[in-house]
């Protein structure tokens, strides 16, 4: 059971593989890479210690078994540590073990390890290879496909990045028996997503699964959600590789999101938690300006809660901090706050047409009482 998607650009192409007990073979798998690519056998795998605790030992096993030349550098776990400091030591790790142009930063983590190794990959001799190996299904489904990097600036989300495709991502299943439940569920908030705005297929899917399942997946249901997740991402990059137009509608559920996240110190709510919210919102806003039906957002609201995400704002957390920090947002144009807004179960628009009224009305009905 296994599937092989490829995300298609002018410059870099590559694939995302996923298949059961895939980790085993990340060794080989980049050594095949290595002949095509010019890879140097030397790999610094960058971790945190929980991760690492479970899979590093495996992984960088299966690299020495095929000849590479194995680091790691393991950095704090959490959204608060995603910043320059971390970046800072993956520099002296790569610097300690001589990393050269054509050496290669391997990825063993959820969507903080992968956007900060993925940028220190960008900027390290003006860049060198990444490999993706997403240990959450989070970073599985969205933060290890793209190319989007980056790290947090003390105002604001992923306000610092850069855009540099991997090599390669690999995806193995099999690790998410180990992922705790409330990781698992914010994953599911970018499965939502996809459905949502690009996949009705999928969204229906997801609706025909019970609530057990859509917490607890068999591993053939788990195949469909990650390959129905994973093509409609590599799907939009192809079309539109550094956001320029279409790509932007994957940002659905993050507009408010972000902000949620930042507010709260990335404390509160994880990321998917977050973007479950920012969907709830961002679907409102929609019915609100008819652009899409009631029964829609009723179905979206339905699916989320049934996962277990949340749908109302955190405890004590006011609008008008917010609104304030939608100004800050990186999507902002000429002063607009664009919002990405459902018109069908399956599509989505950008628009900077969202009246603050309305921005204010939607956000007051999802305060806690």
């Amino acid at each position: 059971m296994s599937s092989v998607i490829q995300v298609n650009l002018p410059q870099e192409s590559y694939e995302i593989t996923i298949a059961p007990d895939r980790l085993a073979q990340v060794g080989a798998i980049m050594a095949a890479l290595q002949q095509s690519k010019n890879l140097v056998k030397k790999v610094l795998v960058v971790s945190n210690a929980a991760i690492f605790r479970h899979y590093g030992e495996r992984t960088i096993a299966a690299l020495a078994d095929a000849g590479f030349t194995v680091t790691h550098c393991l950095l704090p776990a959490g959204e608060r540590y995603k910043n320059l400091n971390s970046i800072q030591k993956i520099y002296d790790a790569a610097l300690a073990n001589q990393l050269e142009r054509s050496s290669t930063l391997v990825a063993l983590g959820g969507g903080v390890i992968g956007d900060m190794t993925g940028f220190a990959a960008a900027t390290w001799l003006r860049g060198i290879h990444v490999v993706q190996v997403p240990t959450t299904l989070l970073a599985m489904v969205d933060a290890a496909i793209g190319g989007k990097t980056g790290v947090n600036h003390p105002y604001g989300k992923n306000l610092i990045g850069a855009f540099h495709q991997p090599r390669l991502v690999l995806i193995d299943p099999l690790v998410l028996r180990t992922l705790p439940p409330r990781e698992f569920r914010a994953g599911m908030a970018e499965v939502i997503k996809y459905g949502v705005i690009w996949d009705a297929q999928l969204f229906e899917y997801l609706e025909n699964l019970s609530s057990q399942e859509l917490q607890r997946p068999t591993p053939d249901t788990l195949q469909v959600i990650l390959t129905h997740s994973c093509q409609a991402k590599a799907h939009v990059v192809s079309k539109d590789e550094k956001e320029a137009g279409l790509r932007a509608i994957l940002n659905y559920g993050h507009t408010i999101g972000h902000a949620v996240e930042s507010l709260t110190g990335y404390r509160v709510v994880n990321h998917g938690e977050a973007v479950a919210i920012g969907m709830v919102a961002a679907g409102r806003i929609a019915v609100e300006l008819g652009l899409w039906p009631q029964e829609a957002t009723d179905r979206q609201l339905a699916l989320i809660q049934r996962v277990g995400l949340p749908s109302t704002l955190p405890p004590a957390l006011e609008v008008e901090p917010i609104v304030a920090a939608l100004q800050l947002d990186k999507k902002v144009q000429a002063g607009q706050v664009r919002f990405v807004l459902p018109t069908q179960i399956g599509a989505a628009i950008v628009t900077d047409q969202v009246p603050a009224e309305v921005i204010h009305l939607v956000l007051e009905q999802m305060q806690q009482n």
